[in-house]
């Protein structure tokens, strides 16, 4: 079985433009690609995973998706990076669309787009890491047994704390993130706070 790496995308792999699913308006956020390949170096198959309620909210067509997706290859492929898959929630409570306005079990913090993929792809859900830039994130990584990195660029504005809500790593960049990962992929207890 691999160990993964689950990334966040709006906030965490790209800088955050809310409801964007416009290719050419995506940037990576710094060192998203170096610090993906060095993960992917160590051994770890890389997903994407990212709640796109914009679907749900009228915002957009799921069809809209396979263009931003291909974005994403491309830009990290430059730096030899290969993400393994890319599995996303169109849901929302409050959405217009009845087909997606209902309460699901794949919406983060829920763990389902995590646990979908690993059993899709034979994955060791024990030593796969959850990357986020919210506790939503790190919520959805902890119920599905990984370990998780909350990265702090001021994204998480609520705070709520939980059980499953503490991450085990808290950074500022991928390359931290990254870091962490390396040097710790058997992290156990609650949160080692850097910086």
């Amino acid at each position: 079985m691999t160990p993964a790496i689950f990334i966040d995308k709006d906030g965490t792999l790209v800088h955050d433009l809310p409801y964007n699913v416009d290719p050419g308006r995506m940037t990576l956020r710094e060192n998203a690609g170096p610090a993906l390949a060095r993960l992917q170096r160590a051994g770890y198959a890389l997903f994407v995973v990212s709640n796109q309620p914009g679907i749900a909210l009228g915002f957009y067509d799921e069809s809209a998706l396979a263009a931003m997706w291909r974005r994403l290859a491309e830009a990290v492929a430059q730096f030899g990076v290969e993400f393994r898959g890319f599995y996303y929630c169109p849901h929302h409570p409050h959405g217009l669309h009845p087909r997606y306005a209902y309460q699901c079990d794949c919406r983060k913090p829920r763990p389902a787009l995590l646990l979908r993929a690993a059993y899709e792809h034979d994955l060791d859900l024990g030593r796969s890491w959850m990357i986020g830039d919210i506790l939503d994130d790190v919520e959805a990584g902890r119920r599905a047994g990984c370990r998780t990195v909350l990265l702090d660029v001021g994204s998480e504005t609520v705070w709520a704390r939980g059980r499953h809500r503490k991450p085990h790593f808290r950074v500022h960049s991928l390359t931290e993130a990254a870091d962490c990962i390396v040097t710790h992929p058997f992290a156990l207890g609650d949160c080692r706070w850097t910086r």
